[in-house]
């Protein structure tokens, strides 16, 4: 549902379930596995609960921005799920397809608009009323989507660099690497901003940082005896 990707809004199972046996699949196909798994964002939370499902296929987790905390948990379920869902409530599918969000995946995908326009509204607000409710779900951990008992299984080099708003805080990063054993905490020359979102890009100074961090991590992993547990 994202990119030139085909939108597919069915299921039972939570969206960012649905992604892991995705991302599963095609690194399988591409003969990619086992992989060193990262993002930034649902990018982090997507890695980190890719390791929970499939950890015999990842061989570390390179880990940014991480979400978590009250300001995150009442800002995103509304971003993700709860906006369009009002938006079906108020004027169908055609109010669905006007958004920003659907225009730029339209744009991107045509198919886009005839898969959206071609759904009951009622079927459409059923699914993502289910996944906004185990969004919210997995909002309750500290680090969302990922128990303690998560958390402290990995055993695979890590690293986490923090974020710096209200809904990427440092204090998230922090608490996600105290939990992750032998996690490394790397945190950029930045202070956190008292704003809901800063844009990635703006990130560009610290792009090369970034890059030798996860280098370093992914070398110090490919350097470990096999079978050997992560250490800091």
């Amino acid at each position: 549902n994202t990119g030139r990707s085909d939108v597919l809004i069915e299921g039972d199972v939570a969206e960012e379930i649905l992604w892991l046996d995705d991302l599963h699949e095609l690194l399988k196909q591409l003969n990619a596995l086992p992989a060193f798994i990262g993002g930034s964002s649902a990018g982090a939370r997507t890695a980190m609960r890719f390791y929970v499902r499939f950890r015999k296929d990842v061989r570390g987790l390179l880990l940014m921005r991480v979400t978590g905390g009250a300001f995150a948990a009442g800002r995103l379920p509304e971003n993700y799920y709860g906006a369009f869902i009002k938006e079906a409530q108020k004027g169908g599918m055609a109010a669905v397809c006007a958004t920003e969000q659907y225009q730029e995946r339209i744009a991107a995908n045509p198919k886009t608009r005839d898969y959206l326009m071609a759904m009951d509204p009622k079927q459409y607000i059923k699914v993502m009323s289910n996944w906004q409710d185990q969004f919210i779900a997995s909002t309750k951990m500290e680090v969302f989507g990922m128990t303690d008992a998560d958390l402290s299984s990995i055993s695979v080099p890590t690293v986490v660099i923090p974020g710096n708003d209200q809904t990427h805080a440092s204090a998230n990063g922090k608490i996600a690497a105290s939990k992750i054993p032998g996690c490394i905490l790397h945190q950029l020359p930045i202070k956190d901003q008292e704003v809901p979102l800063i844009n990635y890009t703006e990130w560009a100074p610290y792009e090369p940082e970034i890059a030798q961090t996860f280098i370093d991590l992914m070398r110090k992993a490919e350097a470990r005896p096999k079978g050997q547990a992560a250490a800091s």
